[in-house]
């Protein structure tokens, strides 16, 4: 497992984003104005202005900025994190939980918020999606090389949901602290990939196209 989580200094228009994606989590995309996001970084509604052109371009950064950041988080573990699948693996499971317990607000706005978006972005946040479940696919076939490519992918769903989980399971203090959290949620992704392995495998052929461009339900993410 990683180190404690250090969140990095952030910048005037991430601290608006933060404050963003908080509100419109709790009171949804509508019922959020401008000055209530404004007041909850200390400037004013329209000052918000010179950092976005409205809620709309703060919603479009939020969704494919998260999508972006998981995307390049994973290629860099992968070239980074060591020579053998398991590491690989460790490290990919590492750093969405990350995102998991330090963004939950964005896995809410994700699952509410999403077809709001103009439709440009949200076909960019589904790519975004997809090329992150390939990368999981892989090291998670390299790993356990006996499950299909196809039962590899839903079981990288599967554990994406489990990790996804985090906003329904109560306020932060109702959590375990942060260490305990990250650790139990490590454990319960490597069971559920070990549990595929386990598995009887069916014998499959080639899948079909269809099943390949599947949309990646529960790579929500926000995320993911």
């Amino acid at each position: 497992m990683s180190n404690a989580h250090v969140p990095a200094p952030t910048s005037r228009r991430e601290q608006i984003l933060k404050e963003a994606a908080r509100l419109f989590a709790e009171r949804g995309f509508h019922g959020v104005g401008v000055d209530e996001i404004g007041a909850a970084v200390g400037i004013s509604g329209p000052g918000l202005y010179r950092h976005f052109a409205g809620k709309d371009a703060m919603l479009a950064e939020l969704l494919v900025g998260i999508s972006e950041r998981l995307l390049a988080g994973g290629r860099m573990r992968i070239a980074e994190s060591g020579e053998t699948p398991e590491a690989v693996l460790d490290a990919l499971i590492d750093g969405h939980i990350d995102f998991a317990l330090d963004d939950r607000p964005l896995i809410t706005l994700h699952d509410r918020e999403l077809d709001r978006l103009r439709e440009a972005d949200r076909k960019r946040v589904r790519q975004l999606q997809r090329q992150y479940v390939e990368l999981w696919v892989e090291v998670v076939r390299r790993v356990h090389p006996g499950p299909s490519e196809a039962q590899a992918r839903a079981a990288v769903h599967a554990v994406f949901g489990l990790l996804n989980s985090t906003p329904h399971l109560g306020r932060p203090g109702a959590l375990p602290g942060r260490t305990e959290a990250a650790e139990l949620l490590h454990r319960l992704a490597l069971g559920a990939f070990g549990a595929v392995a386990d598995g009887p495998v069916a014998e499959r052929g080639a899948e079909s196209e269809g099943e390949r461009g599947a949309e990646p339900v529960g790579a929500e993410a926000a995320g993911a």
